[in-house]
């Protein structure tokens, strides 16, 4: 992997995700410098850290699902809320640990049983079947797993008021947006949400420090707000309206 990445040149950068490590990201650093997230740090949270961009990514979507809750249900807090996490990985269980922090009642699924078992016994979260989870009397349901799991046959088990999470592609085809939109639903752009990572790993290719980074992952706030209100009043589902404000940045 590492000799393919140094044959796009540098074209493209590769860091952590699903199914890969620090480790794995060390490996292929031996043979190109198109990797990120490999260099030891202090993290956003002021503690030493090796370089994954994991407590970022769950900083930033925590950050974002406050506001699309302030948005969507009303409130400044998190206290009492109902969030559904589907997939308790590096990013979600992150998530679901600043979630119980912020009083958060947390119902969980994830296909490892030792990691639902730790977030039960850590954080009193609820563990249910992986398809019961869409169904659950959630108001929030945070995506963290895979893509595609807002579809023709999961949203209308959705009884939750917010969609935001932080996996990626979470919508399985463009039709899915406006879908969520018409039955009330307020989604949280995944790549809008999710970008705390990337803002990490970016500082550590710059120059990282901690306190920055962590001001700048919170203006992923700003950016839900503006996507909010613009869908608001244009009458256009929040995927389309990231799409177009994405477009007007890179301009």
């Amino acid at each position: 992997m590492g000799r393919m990445l140094e044959r796009t040149g540098n074209r493209y950068i590769a860091a952590e995700d699903s199914g890969t490590s620090v480790a794995d990201l060390s490996v292929m650093a031996q043979h190109t410098t198109n990797v990120a997230g490999i260099t030891d740090r202090i993290g956003i949270d002021g503690a030493p850290c090796n370089g994954d961009p994991s407590p970022a990514t769950a900083y930033g979507v925590f950050t974002g699902l406050k506001t699309a809750v302030q948005h969507r249900l009303g409130g400044n807090h998190l206290d009492g809320i109902k969030v559904a996490v589907q997939g308790i990985g590096n990013v979600g269980y992150r998530l679901c640990e600043l979630l119980h922090n912020a009083g958060a009642q947390l119902y969980i699924t994830d296909i490892h049983p030792e990691r639902v078992a730790q977030a039960q016994a850590e954080f009193g979260a609820i563990a249910v079947d992986g398809q019961e989870i869409y169904s659950v009397d959630a108001d929030v349901f945070a995506p963290c797993a895979l893509g595609a799991v807002l579809n023709d046959a999961t949203i209308p088990l959705l009884s939750a008021k917010v969609v935001a999470g932080a996996a990626n592609n979470q919508l399985a085809g463009q039709r899915h947006d406006l879908m969520l939109q018409e039955r009330g639903i307020l989604y949280a752009p995944d790549y809008a949400l999710n970008a705390g990572g990337i803002i990490d790993l970016y500082y550590e290719r710059i120059g990282h420090e901690h306190l920055k980074v962590r001001a700048h992952i919170e203006t992923i706030s700003d950016t839900l707000n503006e996507i909010f209100q613009r869908s608001a009043q244009q009458k256009r589902p929040t995927g389309e309206i990231a799409d177009q404000l994405a477009e007007e940045r890179f301009r």
